[in-house]
């Protein structure tokens, strides 16, 4: 009888045999005609039409008249086909003949009842379905997936079962059409409760003996608790386990699919007309280039000002809540579905991507309410923490960008709004991010380039103003750098600081300086020409300084009272006591020291008695009110301000030049540039000065040409005598 498991591999079990050519594979089953009376109805889904029989018959014709097992080929009247009753198979009872039954129909019973009984008791739910994609039969497996009973289904058309949505548009057609054999797909089963039963269901095609389409067999696998753990699993990876925001990768995940559907989405726009005028304030380049350059995008990229003293004062307890809070309270004000994304990057590090942008002022404006949302006091733990935040802004058109660039630039942009004072937003400027730009390129040559003497040194002269002989020069490296240009210190030092590079560069400097000066020694040794070294405080702090210059010194023979070092004096009077210990011994040894750029440090002059300094070099700003007065602009409806601020300057440096004359100090001024600054430096006793009145910085022939001169002239002036 249908559904009872008789015959199932019952000869030879365990064992697979190579098919005998006589046994071919038989056709698939054809509709029954009306009327039939075989006993395999169209509920059953195996015909017995007149090809079936004839296949039969030929198999057995072949085989010699015998009845050969479906499973192994061996002929069925074999005895080990055979149990001690005489029936066939190991114990499991094959469908009983009736007397006088044709051996070929018995021969399709046994076949039937083991296809049957493989259909019926199989664990994965089972349909097969006619063209008209209505159910013909189901195992009892597939029912209980959809919470139905095996008679509930019959007839049913299977879209009331298996959602239609989501089915590959090509491929399903292709297979009902006979143009391919199967098809796999994952889809959602409705549940006669309205659960969703995920399944993995692969569609067969049963042809006819002629090749044609005839039924369809879907083998339906329930991988539901699959497909929840792999939900979980991917929330877990693009999910931030503290803040159940969005993480990084989603992040990048979303903001990948913003320029990827843009790009399909925007056509290709017709040649535009000539550009009209500039508006002033570019307010308008947001909102009017969105329909030019097609869709545009925008990130504010945050991070809280501050929090890293909080995990430290409070613990990293009381810092997770404060996250946490944060992460709340910018969910809730700022995402939007399908349009704004609030995310968590990393530490306390916050991004909030706008995927529609109308343009730069929209993120400017979500820029300020963020501040304002943050700047609300938190209750964590028992503690009111106020906190603010710094915000980097950019925005534009996804054409003019890449996902790395935009948030690379915005991440950029935010560290310029913590160095522009914290607690605001800053957008972006191109400008701005292509010298941040050069400056890293320049930080990443600065020590290939001094191993490939890119680096040289110029001398600008030291002129003593009582007698305007010159009485050193100061050291002043460039950078002849091979796509920029001469580069001046400014551009490059505070580079070598921060990386470290000054400490070589600063030897190589020192060294160089000394041999220079050792040749004018030896050229004009009347005039002992010292020269003037600039010397940084991370050389003090990342070498052995004192034993650098012994080296030089000893390397040059130069005589250490014509060496001057130049250190500026927050350097100098800053914390610890390395600096003025190694002052000290140097100028222990001989050496000058000079206070650089005096007067805007910390200008400790109670301290100054006790320093091992000789010079102070007055910083420029002293000088500018020596230079004669021009006011301008609304300065100029103030009668006698130049006048005032020149004499003003010109007591600060008197005072400066008598009190350092007290202390037994020299006193020089930089950045002459007229004889009338010159004059009036020497009215006030400064001992010294450079600038361009004097000579710019040059090449150490320049300060060699100079001292010639006087030497002539002081020759001339002897003769005379």
């Amino acid at each position: 009888m249908p559904g009872q498991n008789e015959g199932a591999d019952a000869h030879h079990p365990g064992v697979r045999r190579e098919e005998p050519r006589a046994h071919h594979r038989l056709p698939p089953p054809a509709p029954h005609p009306a009327g039939s009376t075989n006993g395999t109805g169209p509920g059953t889904g195996v015909g017995t039409t007149q090809a079936v029989l004839d296949d039969v018959a030929a198999v057995v014709g072949e085989a010699g008249g015998a009845l050969l097992c479906p499973t192994c080929s061996r002929p069925l009247s074999d005895d080990a086909h055979r149990t001690a009753d005489d029936s066939p198979g190991n114990g499991t009872p094959e469908p009983a003949a009736a007397e006088g039954d044709d051996p070929l129909l018995a021969a399709l019973r046994v076949s039937e009842a083991r296809l049957r009984a493989a259909f019926w008791d199989a664990g994965i739910g089972m349909a097969l379905i006619d063209p008209e994609d209505r159910i013909i039969e189901v195992n009892p497996a597939f029912a209980t997936l959809t919470g139905r009973t095996v008679g509930e289904l019959a007839r049913t058309h299977i879209h009331e079962i298996v959602d239609p949505e989501g089915m590959p548009h090509r491929l399903f057609p292709a297979l009902v059409n006979g143009e391919r054999d199967r098809l796999r797909v994952e889809k959602q089963l409705k549940h006669r409760e309205g659960r969703t039963v995920w399944s993995k269901v692969t569609v067969s095609l049963i042809r006819d003996a002629a090749g044609g389409p005839l039924y369809t067999l879907a083998l339906v696998e329930d991988i539901t608790e699959q497909r929840r753990l792999g939900d979980r699993l991917e929330y877990q990876a693009l999910h931030d386990p503290l803040t159940r925001l969005p993480n990084r990768t989603y992040f990048f995940e979303r903001l990948d699919a913003a320029c990827l559907t843009a790009d399909r989405s925007t056509a290709p726009q017709p040649t535009p007309a000539p550009p009209g005028p500039a508006t002033g304030d570019g307010t308008g380049d947001g909102v009017d280039g969105s329909a030019a350059d097609g869709p545009r995008v925008g990130v504010c990229y945050l991070d809280l000002d501050g929090f890293a003293a909080i995990n430290e004062t409070l613990g990293h307890h009381i810092g997770d809540q404060l996250l946490i809070a944060v992460a709340t309270r910018l969910r809730r004000g700022f995402s939007a579905h399908g349009t704004q994304l609030v995310a968590r990057m990393g530490g306390d590090e916050f991004a909030v991507l706008v995927t529609d942008s109308r343009g730069s002022d929209q993120l400017t404006d979500l820029a300020a309410r963020i501040l304002d949302a943050l700047e609300r006091p938190f209750d964590v733990a028992g503690h009111r923490l106020v906190v603010t935040a710094s915000v980097g802004v950019v925005e534009r058109s996804v054409r003019e960008t890449t996902p790395t660039d935009l948030v690379k630039d915005a991440d950029a942009t935010l560290y310029w709004s913590k160095a522009d004072g914290r607690a605001r937003w800053t957008l972006y400027d191109p400008d701005r991010g292509a010298h941040q730009l050069t400056r890293q390129l320049l930080a990443t040559a600065l020590r290939p380039a001094l191993e490939r003497g890119e680096f040289t040194i110029e001398y600008q002269p030291l002129v003593g103003l009582a007698d305007g002989t010159v009485h050193g020069a100061e050291a002043l490296v460039r950078w002849r750098h091979p796509r920029y240009g001469t580069l001046s210190p400014d551009r490059f030092i505070p580079l070598a600081e921060e990386s470290g590079a000054i400490v070589p560069l600063g030897k190589w400097v020192l060294e160089e300086s000394c041999r220079q000066a050792q040749r004018w020694l030896t050229e004009f040794p009347e005039t002992e020409t010292f020269v003037s070294v600039n010397l940084a405080a991370r050389q003090i702090w990342d070498s052995d300084v004192v034993a650098d210059v012994a080296q030089a010194l000893e390397r040059t023979g130069l005589p250490a009272r014509l060496l001057q070092l130049e250190i500026t004096e927050s350097a100098l009077l800053g914390p610890g006591g390395r600096p003025l210990q190694a002052l000290q011994a140097l100028a222990d040894m001989g050496i000058r020291i000079a206070i650089d750029d005096f007067g805007t440090g910390y200008s400790n002059l109670a301290y100054l008695s006790r320093l091992p300094v000789h010079v102070l070099k007055l910083d420029g700003t002293f000088i500018e009110g020596f230079r004669d007065p021009s006011p301008t602009g609304s300065r100029a409806e103030l009668p006698g301000f130049g006048a005032r601020r020149s004499d003003a300057d010109e007591q600060i440096v008197g005072a400066m030049v008598q009190l350092a004359h007290t202390l037994g100090l020299t006193v020089t001024a930089e950045g002459i540039e007229s004889a009338a600054q010159a004059e009036r430096l020497r009215l006030t006793g400064c001992d010294t000065a450079q600038g361009w009145y004097f000579a710019r910085p040059g090449e150490a022939e320049l300060v060699a040409a100079i001292l010639r001169d006087n030497r002539d002239s002081r020759g001339g002036r002897d003769n005379r005598g």
